[in-house]
């Protein structure tokens, strides 16, 4: 069980530096690696196009490159997901988080999900792949079937949200999730993550990873 006197070495030991945002430059991604750096995160997380300039950035640090896929609505066609999950890996990606297509999970189109994400894990290689399921989306069962498919297609996380939705992330829609897929299993809480108690109780409710952007406040309260 995390309190408040986590370290702030520790908590950021779970966090994805995160800047998704569609008006970031080059230079906002490069200030995001040094931030990383600093804070000692375990990853940054950012478009796919803004990969290698992560990657150039992050150069002879053990700070590792996340790549969304499919971001944010999940919707591309399987090929695009797996090509796009190639180009970011050959440009420096060494995670992937790809969003589940939902409206296929919806209308129980189940083997397509399933073959969606398996497009990306064959293509990701040994890069672990995450796989968000946008749970403000979805009703419980159906976060239930997310999770079990991602098991099944080779994933090695569910994450739970895009932070471009309804909502972020819940403890309860974590706890959900990391009852399905059993306690080896990656999770990832995301969005609306602002917070050193938020962040913990995320932690505590089976988080493994935290997909935050305001990384530096969070870990400035851990300090304090």
């Amino acid at each position: 069980m995390y309190t408040d006197q986590i370290t702030r070495k520790e908590l950021a030991s779970f966090m994805d530096h995160t800047l998704l945002r569609p008006d970031a430059t080059c230079a906002d991604i490069e200030r995001l690696c040094a931030e990383a750096i600093q804070l000692g995160t375990v990853a940054v997380c950012i478009n796919s196009s803004m990969v290698e300039t992560a990657s150039a950035s992050l150069n002879g640090s053990d700070v590792r490159v996340v790549s969304v896929v499919g971001f944010p609505l999940g919707a591309p066609l399987s090929a695009a997901k797996a090509r796009e999950t190639e180009l970011a890996i050959r440009h420096g990606a060494s995670e992937i988080d790809t969003v589940i297509q939902i409206g296929w999970l919806k209308e129980k189109n189940y083997r397509g999900v399933a073959q969606d994400i398996a497009a990306v894990v064959e293509s990701a290689g040994d890069a672990l792949v995450k796989v968000i399921i946008e749970t403000c989306l979805l009703t419980d069962e159906e976060k239930r079937v997310a999770c079990a498919i991602a098991v099944s297609a080779g994933a090695g996380f569910v994450k739970t949200s895009t932070g471009f939705s309804k909502a972020g992330a819940t403890e309860d829609d974590v706890r959900l999730m990391r009852e399905v897929v059993g306690g080896l299993f990656g999770v990832k809480a995301a969005g609306g993550i602002r917070d050193l108690h938020t962040a913990i109780a995320m932690l505590n409710a089976g988080a493994t990873r935290l997909g935050v952007s305001a990384s530096a406040a969070i870990l400035a309260e851990a300090q304090q």
